[in-house]
Order: C-alpha cells, then sequence, then structure tokens
C-alpha cells in the first residue's frame, strides 16, 4: 500500500519532514483512504498519524573519550600524529632539561658539594649539551669528587 501522499501532505501540515511522519500500523486502511488535507488533519488529531521526535547526535562516546584523554589515556603510537618534536619541540624539551641542570648545578654549589671552579666547568658542559639527564650529572659530581679526594690523599 502506497501512502507516499498521505505522507506528504501529512509533512507540510505537521512542518516537519517526511521521515518524521508516523503512521499507526493498525490504521493503515484508514490513512490510505484519506485523500484531501481535512483528512489528514483529522487522522493527526485522532494520533493515528503523529511526528516523530528529532533524533540528535549523542555525545556521549565523545565525552567517554575526553575523560580517557584527560586521564592520560589513548597516547599510544597509534594515535599520534606528526614527529616526536612536533609534539614537544626540540627547544622546549631543551628549556626544560637545561634549567633543570642548572637549579641541581646551583643547589649542588650551595651546599658545597662542588666548588665554584666545578661549578662553572659544569654550567659550561651543561651549556654545550654534554648531560642527558640530572642523573647524568649527578654522575659527573661523583667523578669530580672522587678525582679531588685523590689528590687531597696524594
Amino acid at each position: 500500500m502506497n501512502l507516499r501522499t498521505q505522507k506528504r501532505m501529512a509533512a507540510q501540515i505537521l512542518k516537519c519532514g517526511v521521515h518524521r511522519v508516523w503512521i499507526d500500523p493498525a490504521h493503515v486502511d484508514e490513512v490510505a483512504q484519506a485523500i484531501t488535507r481535512e483528512d489528514i488533519r483529522r487522522l493527526i488529531r485522532e494520533g493515528k498519524i503523529a511526528v516523530l521526535p528529532k533524533v540528535g547526535v549523542s555525545t556521549a562516546r565523545a565525552k567517554h573519550i575526553k575523560m580517557q584523554k584527560k586521564k592520560g589515556r589513548r597516547k599510544g603510537h597509534g594515535s599520534r600524529k606528526g614527529k616526536k618534536t612536533a609534539r614537544m619541540p626540540r627547544k622546549l624539551a631543551w628549556m626544560i632539561r637545561i634549567r633543570a641542570l642548572r637549579k641541581l648545578l646551583r643547589e649542588l654549589r650551595d651546599k658545597g658539594e662542588i666548588t665554584q671552579t666545578e661549578y662553572r666547568m659544569l654550567y659550561a658542559h651543561a651549556k654545550g649539551g654534554m648531560f642527558r639527564t640530572k642523573a647524568h650529572l649527578l654522575q659527573r659530581v661523583e667523578k669530580l669528587k672522587e678525582m679531588r679526594e685523590k689528590q687531597a690523599e696524594t
């Protein structure tokens, strides 16, 4: 049974799209007999033709993903676009590292663990990019201490 015309008229009367028009399956024969707009209006009043609610796009999945990202998930190799240096520029990585190294050097100098000349030498080495990490710098400080102790013995 073709109800295309009835659906089209109902959509115009209800001011909605054709796909949102609902026809009661129990009263299909009665709707098929309706040929005028007045007939359609009567069927709408009787509830045999109705408008379906608008279907929205759920944001539940997007919210879940956002929460996961907030927790630090979904950052694996498959989720990355761009080089490592695009996500953390070389200059920014350098700034973070050099600031940490210089702060550590200041602390060691102020505590008296290294002398002023050793501080200057290590500062220059750090500036030259000799040390990868704070641990690497501390290894060098330990070697300097050992050398200092050997010289004191002789």
